[in-house]
Formats: structure tokens, C-alpha cells, sequence
């Protein structure tokens, strides 16, 4: 076996593959099987490399110097050439004598020119970067394939540069020639390198095991939540109620109402009303196009509600048969995963998902095979992330306010209720005002579309988010003034941390330049996006995520404290984002590198300050 000749923790001139040029790296481990060193690069890039593609940096200093010694065959040619049609300094010109002030100006300016080019690589600048990301989460505008191309077409680039600054060109002209070359490079090659197939290697939820076991302990937890809220003692340490016979259950009317509703939604998010925008590119390249119309299917469904209110239709119906919705709408999420994952099968390679491609049936059912599962120009999984959950969830809180008077002989609604109503009416309304923004989230970019989002989307979110009014109706609580103004402003709070922080991004993201952003500090990247330091990001590392805690504090505290269950959503909602924050950790690091771990010493809580 050879001996190991460079140590770990050794600095020397590793060559970028595909390359001749050498840069200065760290050993950081060997494989004495392979006979490869793994090897870091100053931006954090992580590459294994022979031992003939690595150089001592005292060889490589000396090889540099007898270059240098030497000319190139190339550039001899060329000061042959100039030297003889050049004159020697004393000879007499035939026709009129250059004066020595005019020499004197064209050496000057010669070697202004010869100055302008350099042999040394350039390191990317703060200000040649094109994109800026103003948060260190996943949600962003570049895609990792142009990221992934930027890397390789680095050094050719940068061969480019060398064999242009043998002739001397100006740097005026190099630069001009290396954007039409890269533009050109990339072009031309941004399908066929990424149409070779990225199996999913890190598996989340605990695997196949895992996945498994929550496609069945999901609809479990959300039969078991809304019958606990039907008994006179909800209490979480009482046995679980016995199951209802499955007959009550299940109703046909109650499954078409919901089939009409989605397809109400359906009619809405088709209406050529909103504008159309790009979302991120794809891995071939292409940008898919989206109508921004959320708020005004929200305006339109508001409107239907109300005419069905002023013809004395019954919403207590909902409120009557709760649980057999919540087991429609199960059952058709089901459906409408089994029916994602056949069609994902037929799907081109460049459009399955990153995170959904393990090549294992249960978990990629579960996650999604497929990333942007169409029908024509209509996207199954945007339309599910924001119409008939989200907006459901505002109507199931109506119909339970309704119930409540009903029930209860009130001529109003209880302070309760009327809390509860209006704090989850903000927090949908600014969802679909923003609605864009939802384009550069995890679930649009990188998880496809399978159970865990049909099941979250079209379940989870309008039977579970709704849980504090479902409650309220079985078991009023009063609330006296000055507790609902604390509450009022602790859900203010929170919601402007969230939006705050959601918008400087956002603006950051879009335009970093603005000069109402002058005061954010951020770090630079090895990327070209940028990490914000001060500011709420400066703050703590996922601010939304904090802004969003204390909303669902603040939803939860009209319900009083006889009992847990109302909070289970602050529960579920802070155990949900850890999750997200640990993951977002995990891509974040393998993305940005050393730069990731400078701003972690910079910004060291994750979501709650002085905590964690």
C-alpha cells in the first residue's frame, strides 16, 4: 500500500477539477481505500482529490518560479514578432522622431495595459454579485442547479482569462468576452448536466419506518383531537373516547359538499384575474408561471358565504357534521396522493423531487415523487398550499362562531370567539395578500407533492388550525377586557415580528441595492447571496419562526387554562419548527460553508433569544 504523503491539517495547492489551476486548500482527511484526499477550499467547498492533483505549496512556489523564468512558446512568438517591427531606441526613424516625452507616455501606457491584466484568478467581490438572499433559509429566488453550474464553469472561466491575458488584451475587452463566453457556456449546457437522475440520500420523518407510520398516525391524531373536544372533560390524561361506528362516519352528502368546495376553489384560482409571475428555475432551466389571484378568490368565496347567509342557509350544518368533513376530506387527500404518485412515475427525471426520490415507494409516496405535478397550466400542489385549506379554515371559524350563538342563545359572540375569529382572519388575509412569497418556500422548491402535503394542506390545516373555535363552542370561557387587550397586543407583537422580518428579506432578496436598506450588514458568500446580520436576522436566525410562536400563543390563550388541549397547536406549531429550523441548519451549512459558520458565530440564537 503507499505511504500517505500529505498530513491532515496540511496546507497545499489543490487543482479545481476540470481545471490547471491550483488553489490553496486544507488536508482534512484521507481514504486509504480509494487513495483520495478530502480536502477544503477557503470558500468552504469540500472536494476529494488525488495526490497527483495536490502540490506542497514550497514544490509549487518553485515551480512557479522556472515558469516564470521561462517565456511560453507563444508569447516568445509574439515579442519576436513586436521586436521586429519595433526600432531599437537609438536608431533614427526614416520619417518623423517620436520626441522623448511621447516614448516616455507610450511605456507609461503600456504598462498601464499590461497592469489591467492579472494571472492571479479573481476572487468574487461584494460587488459583482447579482443575487442577494437576506435570510439563511432554503426559500430563495436562485436555484442550487445555477449554483451547481456557476462552480463548474468556474475554472474554465478562468482558463479563459489566462489565455486572453497572454495577448495582452485590455481588461475592458476580457471582461466583455468572458460574459458572452459564460452566458453561451451555460446555455447551452444547462439541461444535459442536470438530466442525470439526483437520488434523495438524507431520508427524513425516520425513513421508510417512519413515513410509514404517519400515514396512518396523522388522520389518527386529527380523529382523536376532535373527538376529545366533543366531551364534557377534554382532558388529555382521560382514556380516548370510544370510536364512533364508522357508518357515522362516513355521508355522501357531506363528501359532495366538500367535492363542490374544491372545485369552487378550483373555478376561482382559474379566473384570469392577478397578475402571472415567474417562479424559481427549475433544473432544466425553465421557469414555471403562476397567477397571483388569492386575495380575490378569498373576496369571491367571502361574497358566495354571504349570499348564502342572506338566503338563511345553515352554516351550523359544518359545525353538525365536523367529523364527517374532517373523513372526507381525509379520504380525498388519500385519493389525490395515490393519483400524484402514479402520474409521478411517468414524469422526466429533471421533474421529480429532490427530496422525494429515494427510489423506496412508501417514502416517496409520502413525501411527493413528483416536484410541480400540472394539469395543463394548473398546479395541483399551489392550488393546494393557500385556496381550499386556508380559506376553509377562515369558514370553519365562522361556522363554529355561528354554532356558538346558536347553541348558547347569544345574540353575540363571545369576546373569546371574536378573538380567536379575528386573529387567525389576519394571519390567512396577509397569506394571500403575500401570496407570492410563498414561490420561495420549502414546500414550492424543494418537497414534492405527496400525502404530507395533500394531507397538511387539505386536513391538517382547516380541522387542526381551527381547533381553539371548535373548542370554544363546547366549552365557553369568558375573558374579561384588560386580559383580551393583553392578549390583543401579544398577537400584534408577534405578527409584526413575523411580517417585519418576512419583508426585509424579502426587499433584501429583491433588491439589495435599495438605499432604504443601507443600514442591513451581511455577510458575503461563496454563492453570490448574502447572509443579513443585523436587523431582525441579526436578531436571531429564524425570526419568523418567533413571530409565528407567539401568534399561536396568542390564539391559544382566549381558551383559557382548564385544559391542554387548545394548546396543542402552540405544541405542535414549536415542535414543527424546530424541525424545519434543524433542517434549514443542516442545507444551510452544506451550501454556504465557512460563511454559514460565521454567521452562526455572529448570530448564535436560532429562535428564541438568550434560550436557543
Amino acid at each position: 500500500m503507499p505511504s500517505r504523503k500529505f498530513a491532515d491539517g496540511e496546507v497545499v495547492m489543490g487543482r479545481w477539477p476540470g481545471s490547471v489551476l491550483y488553489y490553496e486548500v486544507q488536508v482534512t482527511s484521507y481514504d486509504d481505500v480509494a487513495h483520495l484526499y478530502t480536502v477544503k477550499y477557503k470558500d468552504g467547498t469540500e472536494l476529494a482529490l488525488k495526490e497527483s492533483d495536490i502540490r506542497s505549496l514550497s514544490s509549487f512556489k518553485h515551480r512557479k518560479s522556472q515558469s516564470s523564468s521561462s517565456s511560453p512558446s507563444r508569447r516568445s512568438s509574439s515579442r519576436s514578432r513586436s521586436r521586429s517591427r519595433s526600432r531599437s531606441p537609438g536608431r533614427p526613424a526614416k520619417g518623423r522622431r517620436r520626441s522623448s516625452s511621447q516614448s516616455r507616455e507610450h511605456k507609461e501606457d503600456k504598462k498601464k495595459t499590461v497592469q489591467e491584466t492579472s494571472l492571479v484568478p479573481l476572487k468574487p467581490s461584494e460587488n459583482n454579485t447579482r443575487s442577494y438572499n437576506g435570510e439563511p433559509e432554503s426559500t430563495e429566488k436562485n436555484d442550487t442547479s445555477f449554483i451547481l453550474l456557476e462552480q463548474k464553469f468556474k475554472p474554465n472561466l478562468e482558463i479563459e482569462r489566462v489565455l486572453e491575458q497572454y495577448s495582452l488584451r485590455p481588461r475592458k475587452e476580457e471582461k466583455k468576452r468572458e460574459e458572452i463566453y459564460s452566458e453561451k457556456k451555460i446555455f447551452e449546457t444547462v439541461k444535459t448536466i442536470e438530466k442525470a437522475p439526483s437520488k434523495t440520500k438524507e431520508l427524513e420523518f425516520g425513513g421508510r419506518i417512519g413515513t410509514f407510520m404517519l400515514i396512518f398516525l396523522l388522520p389518527a391524531t386529527v380523529l382523536y383531537l376532535l373527538l376529545m373536544c366533543k366531551q364534557d372533560d377534554p382532558s388529555l390524561l382521560n382514556f380516548p373516547p370510544p370510536l364512533p361506528a364508522l357508518e357515522s362516519l362516513w355521508e355522501t352528502r357531506v363528501f359532495g359538499v366538500f367535492l363542490l368546495w374544491f372545485a369552487l376553489q378550483a373555478v376561482f384560482y382559474l379566473l384570469p384575474i392577478g397578475k402571472v409571475v415567474e417562479g424559481l428555475p427549475l433544473s432544466s432551466g425553465k421557469k414555471l408561471q403562476y397567477r397571483i389571484n388569492g386575495f380575490y378568490a378569498f373576496i369571491l368565496t367571502a361574497a358566495a358565504i354571504g349570499t348564502l347567509l342572506y338566503f338563511q342557509f345553515e352554516l351550523h350544518y359544518l359545525y353538525d357534521h365536523f367529523m364527517q368533513f374532517a373523513v372526507a376530506a381525509a379520504a380525498f387527500s388519500m385519493g389525490l396522493s395515490i393519483f400524484l404518485y402514479i402520474r409521478s412515475l411517468k414524469a422526466p427525471e429533471e421533474e421529480l423531487a429532490p427530496s422525494g426520490n429515494s427510489g423506496y415507494l412508501v417514502y416517496d409516496f409520502f413525501i411527493g415523487h413528483e416536484l410541480n405535478p400540472r394539469i395543463g397550466n394548473f398546479d395541483l400542489k399551489y392550488f393546494c398550499e393557500l385556496r381550499p385549506g386556508l380559506i376553509g379554515w377562515i369558514v370553519i371559524n365562522l361556522a363554529m362562531l355561528l354554532a356558538e350563538m346558536k347553541i348558547h342563545n347569544l345574540s353575540m359572540p363571545s369576546l373569546s370567539m371574536i378573538l380567536v375569529n379575528g386573529f387567525q382572519l389576519l394571519y390567512v388575509v396577509d397569506a394571500l395578500w403575500n401570496e407570492e412569497a410563498v414561490l420561495t418556500t420549502m414546500d414550492i422548491t424543494h418537497d414534492g407533492f405527496g400525502f404530507m402535503l395533500a394531507f397538511g394542506d387539505l386536513v391538517w390545516v382547516p380541522f387542526v388550525y381551527s381547533l381553539q373555535a371548535f373548542y370554544l363552542v363546547g366549552h365557553p370561557t369568558t375573558i374579561s377586557w384588560p386580559v383580551a387587550v393583553a392578549i390583543t397586543i401579544l398577537n400584534c407583537i408577534g405578527y409584526y415580528i413575523f411580517r417585519s422580518a418576512n419583508s426585509q428579506k424579502n426587499n433584501f432578496r429583491r433588491n439589495p441595492a435599495d438605499p432604504k436598506l443601507a443600514y442591513l450588514k451581511f455577510i458575503p458568500t461563496a454563492t453570490g447571496k448574502g447572509l443579513l446580520v443585523t436587523g431582525w436576522w441579526g436578531f436571531v436566525r429564524h425570526p419568523n419562526y418567533l413571530g409565528d410562536i407567539i401568534m399561536a400563543l396568542a390564539w391559544s390563550l382566549p381558551c383559557g387554562f382548564s385544559h391542554i388541549l387548545p394548546y396543542f397547536y402552540v405544541i405542535y406549531f414549536i415542535c414543527l419548527l424546530v424541525h424545519r429550523e434543524a433542517r434549514d441548519e443542516h442545507h444551510c451549512k452544506q451550501k454556504y460553508g465557512l460563511a454559514w459558520e460565521k454567521y452562526c458565530q455572529r448570530v448564535p440564537y436560532r429562535i428564541f433569544p438568550y434560550v436557543y
